[in-house]
């Protein structure tokens, strides 16, 4: 561990003494690099992620080699509620987003501590079920919202989960995070940068007007963040 006080991590921040304490010996803190590959599809997760700093990805592949984010991780929550409770094997690969770091606890460790307090697992319930919401807007925003509504959804949310407004996005994660085509992402991200929400820069992003994207963004935004806050209290 960094330090004695608890990680920043809004999951940990929220459990009790006691819970905590369950879990707070085997937590260890490990980076979160650009673009690194936690776990893909198919394979065990053999850890459980609590971002600090940075955004991880949750993305499926699709036949013809095509990435879709399906929903994102970020300093709120954990990457590994669903394998607690059931089978391990990752539905989805997870990417490292936003850069950052984290703790991370091995997950028989975690379920071991789950069954010792019903409380404990009723937090890790309520996380998988927000993150579960998430999936299912970003399905129906995806299929139904145009692209500029999406990719402001999309950019809103990697803030409020990354606590940042420097972002370091190329327009083919930015296809990638709201399924659409990188020249459709070209246009709505030089729109968004002559109303001055954005300023966009070789990959490079400064969120310059948040009340402008939420303007913009789809309900879906909204909609994802209520359920958050449902669930989880808000941040």
């Amino acid at each position: 561990m960094e330090s004695m006080a608890r990680p920043s991590n809004g999951f940990l921040s929220a459990l009790s003494a006691d819970d905590y304490e369950l879990i707070r010996p085997h937590l260890r803190t490990v980076d979160l690099p650009h673009g690194a590959v936690l776990v893909e599809t198919g394979e065990t997760l053999m850890r459980a992620y609590f971002p600090h700093r940075g955004v991880i990805s949750l993305v499926v592949e699709l036949a013809k080699g095509e990435h879709v984010q399906v929903a994102m991780i970020g300093r709120g929550s954990l990457l590994g509620t669903l394998a607690i409770e059931g089978d391990a094997c990752a539905l989805n690969t997870a990417i490292v987003l936003v850069p950052g770091a984290a703790s991370v606890v091995d997950l028989d460790r975690l379920r071991m501590a789950a069954d010792q307090s019903s409380a404990l697992r009723t937090q890790l319930a309520r996380h998988g079920l927000a993150v579960y919401a998430q999936v299912q807007q970003t399905a129906g925003c995806n299929a139904a919202h145009p692209v500029e509504s999406r990719l402001s959804r999309c950019l809103l949310h990697t803030h409020d989960m990354s606590g940042e407004s420097r972002l370091l996005l190329t327009q083919e994660t930015m296809a990638q995070m709201i399924g659409a085509r990188r020249n459709s992402v070209s246009l709505v991200a030089n729109s968004l940068q002559q109303a001055n929400f954005i300023h966009y820069s070789r990959g490079h992003i400064q969120i310059t007007n948040l009340d402008g994207l939420r303007q913009t963004a789809c309900e879906c935004y909204a909609a994802v963040k209520a359920q958050y806050d449902r669930l989880l209290g808000p941040p």
